[in-house]
């Protein structure tokens, strides 16, 4: 839950209400899930309150499950539909409603918690400790009513996404996240079975340690079944994603001496390598789409630079290169800023530079990477053999 939450820490900045709300789950589950860990737990009883880490993990659990409901109700976008299907519309409401639930749910749990709760002394797990008090039976119905709710709702919801979505990984993961949810509502009425249980009959603390431990159990398979569920549909983003980090690592060298040699092409001046692909504040998709146009844009001045005969020297070293139209263009460019070095700009861009029929910017991008592996390749002499040769081929042209 962590790690998925640290991923998806971006949709907080670029994402939309949906992701964000994903995320906001995520982060929610995982506070309430690391609270019980031991290092979270000492560092909790610092502070002179008797349980209080109970307390933050309920709280942490409640934004989790309100965001939870805010994603199911955002899943189905705004429709222009005059009538909106009854199950959508109730799932809308219930996350309009969760709010302010929230809000009163939050505050009766810190008036039971500080009230009706017996914290007498610190408790090693608070379900098991405090078994067949009515106080904690009480205050833990309160707290179970909203993810009884949450899981009825979106193990209905994504159940049914996933009897009718076309792609299979959505389908996969929708209905691994729709029987965690059912496994959830089971958790859920089973753990105020047990609390309730404990107060009306002679339950044995054995009885109770082993019941209780056993709904754990279920609860960490359920959100296992959750952080899987959820991750099936995203591996083609994320296949995606590393393809773009892949691309802007290769087409680096190529991007950073065209800015470099010409200031305002790119809208912030070029960094180190690392630094350029480690910065989160452009998605990565979106800044592949910046490279690519600032190379493109770059290389057009360029051409008013490079001699008039520079593409086809290149062209005639390259000729039995593996991959000679990239590395041609990579010889162009190489040579054309050694040139741009120590020539004035020429008025006309006399300087010829070979179409591509590009369809998009993955396309682009790709052939770009081409030239720029070629190119980070190359060394100055032997951009300076290049223009010596435009120079013969221009000289012998004017003849």
């Amino acid at each position: 839950m962590t790690l998925i939450a640290i991923w998806r820490f971006p949709a907080v900045r670029y994402g939309d209400s949906h992701r964000r709300a994903l995320w906001g789950g995520y982060a929610g589950f995982a506070i309430a899930l690391c609270l019980y860990t031991p290092a979270a737990m000492d560092a909790v009883d610092g502070i002179p309150v008797v349980d209080l880490s109970a307390l933050l993990r309920h709280f942490a659990s409640t934004a989790a499950i309100v965001a939870a409901l805010t994603y199911v109700a955002t899943s189905y976008g705004k429709s222009a539909e005059t009538v909106v299907p009854r199950h959508v519309e109730v799932s809308r409401w219930i996350a309009r409603a969760s709010y302010k639930a929230g809000t009163i749910g939050v505050i009766l749990l810190t008036v039971l918690f500080f009230t009706v709760v017996d914290r007498g002394g610190p408790s090693q797990n608070f379900l098991i400790d405090h078994a067949g008090q009515w106080g904690v039976a009480v205050y833990m119905s309160v707290f179970y009513f909203f993810p009884l709710v949450t899981t009825a709702v979106c193990g209905y919801q994504w159940t049914r996404a996933a009897l009718q979505v076309e792609s299979a990984s959505m389908r996969i993961g929708l209905g691994l996240m729709g029987i965690a949810m059912w496994m959830g509502l089971a958790h859920t009425a089973a753990r105020v079975t047990i609390l309730w249980a404990a107060v009306a009959f002679p339950v044995s603390p054995s009885m109770v340690r082993f019941l209780v431990d056993a709904t754990s159990i279920w609860m960490d398979l359920l959100f296992l079944i959750v952080a899987v569920g959820a991750s099936i549909p995203t591996t083609r983003a994320a296949a995606a994603q590393w393809n773009d980090w892949r691309t802007l690592y290769r087409i680096y060298p190529l991007w950073f001496d065209l800015v470099e040699a010409f200031p305002g092409t790119s809208l912030y001046p070029p960094g180190r390598r690392l630094a350029e692909l480690m910065q989160i504040r452009v998605p990565i998709d979106v800044r592949l789409d910046r490279w690519t146009q600032d190379i493109a844009d770059a290389c057009e001045k360029l051409r008013y630079y490079t001699p008039r005969d520079l593409m086809f020297a290149a062209e005639d070293i390259t000729v039995s290169h593996p991959d000679p139209e990239p590395a041609a263009e990579a010889y162009w460019i190489k040579a054309g800023l050694q040139a741009a070095d120590s020539a004035p700009a020429s008025p006309y861009a006399v300087s010829l530079l070979r179409e591509k029929p590009f369809v998009d910017t993955d396309s682009e991008a790709a052939w770009q990477a081409r030239v720029s592996t070629v190119y980070s390749h190359i060394t100055t002499d032997q951009a300076r053999h290049v223009l010596l040769h435009s120079a013969r081929l221009e000289y012998e042209s004017d003849r």
